[in-house]
């Protein structure tokens, strides 16, 4: 199904989001199983790094964006609402933000050791240094379709 087809699924059932602007996209590291947790309710929150956005000139989240979540292959798997976005030091991630991401075991030494691994290599493709003062944008949302 596209993009465009599962969307109009959406305002079929939620016709109060019509002409709203919305983002498609999947998350960085494994997209199939990020969605899969977001599908389930088990995921409602993510992080990127602050630099990143600067490096390749995207706008920030912003309390409100909807967003379609694609798999792996550019599927469509459902939607979400961004309901808080803030920006802290990655030392700072609280215990209860990783419990929001909802990947492994959902602690915060598992979201650390997981991110720092993805932040270092993803900012050494975007040419970056990444240290672990580095600011973080942590955003929040609520699924509304799938």
């Amino acid at each position: 199904m596209t993009v465009e087809t599962y969307w109009r699924s959406f305002i079929e059932a939620f016709p109060e989001y019509k002409g709203v602007q919305f983002d498609a996209w999947s998350f960085g590291v494994d997209e199939d199983e990020l969605a899969d947790l977001v599908k389930k309710g088990m995921k409602t929150a993510t992080t990127s790094g602050l630099s990143s956005y600067k490096v390749e000139e995207e706008a920030l989240p912003q309390v409100g964006d909807i967003s379609v979540v694609l798999n792996e292959k550019g599927n469509p798997q459902c939607i979400i609402e961004t309901t808080r976005v803030y920006q802290t030091p990655f030392n700072d991630v609280t215990e209860h933000h990783a419990y929001l991401e909802g990947e492994g075991d959902k602690s915060l030494a598992h979201w650390r050791q997981a991110h720092i691994e993805f932040f270092e290599s993803y900012y050494a493709e975007l040419g970056i240094p990444f240290d672990e003062s580095e600011i973080m944008v942590c955003e929040e949302f609520k699924l509304l379709y799938v």
